[in-house]
């Protein structure tokens, strides 16, 4: 037994039945092991979720270098929409996780990305207090981007009118209008990675390096 096979098969529970279901009861029956013998691998259930939230960060490398900043964060970016993806269930948890921890007291692997953000941008000119700026405003669209993504749920995928594949049809008509009659562009032609890079280029394109104790570009 591992803390890496511990905090996987925490994680796959996450997965598989959400974030609540986590117990280290649930945790225990997953491994086969009696729960108390895991809190030799984590203290408690926060310890759980601090494990999961570095575990799925851990897998999120961005480049430190290159010929145009904005390339390396534009794929950082569609890695990250790929890691949501695959981990739904644990975006919600990245995304409040550290409200709960100082930074200083967050698992290294969840700052990792931050400092490769820093270095990346420094490299590249940018102020530190600046590249601060940018990387919380990119991880801001980020976590934006791939809630509203993942809130694009199919009800019943059976179902050919688009009111009922998203369930619009539970909404009173009088009160919702306009969502009800926008549910087929809601299905129609809709591409969350398209989508990113709409986003990604109205925020790349206005940002720009400023020298430290200079003033930002307009």
């Amino acid at each position: 037994m591992t803390t890496e096979r511990v905090m996987s098969a925490a994680l796959h529970v996450v997965d598989t039945e959400g974030v609540d279901a986590l117990t280290m009861r649930r945790l225990g029956q997953e491994l086969d092991r009696d729960p108390m013998a895991l809190y030799r691998y984590a203290a408690n259930r926060a310890a759980l979720l601090d494990g999961i939230a570095e575990l799925v960060m851990g897998q999120l490398v961005i480049a430190t270098s290159g010929a145009d900043w904005r390339e390396p964060l534009r794929r950082a970016a569609h890695d990250f929409r790929a890691l949501a993806l695959a981990h739904p269930n644990v975006v919600p948890l990245l995304a409040t996780r550290p409200l709960a921890t100082p930074l200083g007291l967050r698992p290294p692997g969840t700052l990792r990305p931050l400092e490769q953000v820093l270095d990346l941008l420094i490299s590249a000119g940018f102020a530190p207090a600046r590249a601060l700026h940018v990387y919380r405003t990119f991880f801001g669209l980020l976590y934006g981007h791939v809630l509203n993504e993942l809130q694009e749920v199919v009800v019943d995928p059976e179902e050919t009118d688009a009111l009922l594949r998203l369930g619009l049809h539970r909404l009173p008509p009088r009160e919702f209008p306009r969502l009800r009659s926008v549910a087929p562009d809601l299905l129609a032609g809709y591409d969350g990675a398209v989508e990113l890079d709409q986003a990604l280029d109205l925020l790349l394109t206005g940002l720009h390096p400023a020298p430290a104790g200079g003033t930002h570009p307009s």
